[in-house]
């Protein structure tokens, strides 16, 4: 069996270098960090659906963007502040992403110095995933407070 940070690693290493090409809000507070090439996508009733990247991020709730010295804003923010928040990460780079905390929660580190981290502020699991799209490596999230891949 693999150890804890060592399932994170292929994931890991799979977003940085990446550039974020799409930023977008599911439901509720959850927001997807679409990286690389996008393409379009449907939603279940047939609608047109927002364009997935060839790896996205997750963050059901709670999540933050940090600047150097403060929050710019986060899943408690006013809502209509999003896309504001959301354009200052469109573009950037992936430097490095970490995970913090007794139950892993995920920090990713930018090229113009922004974090986006989660950190859950409900009982339960922390939510969030690294979804690549790609069946046989699957997805990593947390599950049971550990890092979980499901294929």
């Amino acid at each position: 069996m693999k150890s804890n940070s060592s399932l994170a690693t292929p994931f890991f290493e799979a977003l940085i270098g990446e550039k974020i090409s799409h930023v977008w809000r599911g439901g509720g507070s959850a927001i997807f960090i679409e990286l690389g090439s996008l393409r379009k996508s449907r939603k279940l009733n047939g609608e047109p659906g927002e364009p997935t990247g060839d790896i996205s991020v997750m963050i059901e709730w709670s999540w933050r963007i940090e600047g150097p010295k403060s929050i710019l804003g986060g899943s408690w923010s006013a809502e209509r502040s999003w896309p504001k928040i959301f354009k200052k990460i469109v573009g950037e780079s992936i430097l490095d992403v970490q995970l913090f905390g007794a139950l892993p929660e995920i920090c990713i580190l930018l090229s113009n110095g922004l974090r986006v981290t989660s950190f859950m502020t409900a009982n339960g699991q922390p939510q969030w995933a690294i979804l690549t799209h790609d069946v046989s490596r699957g997805s990593l999230g947390v599950k049971r407070g550990r890092l979980h891949v499901e294929i």
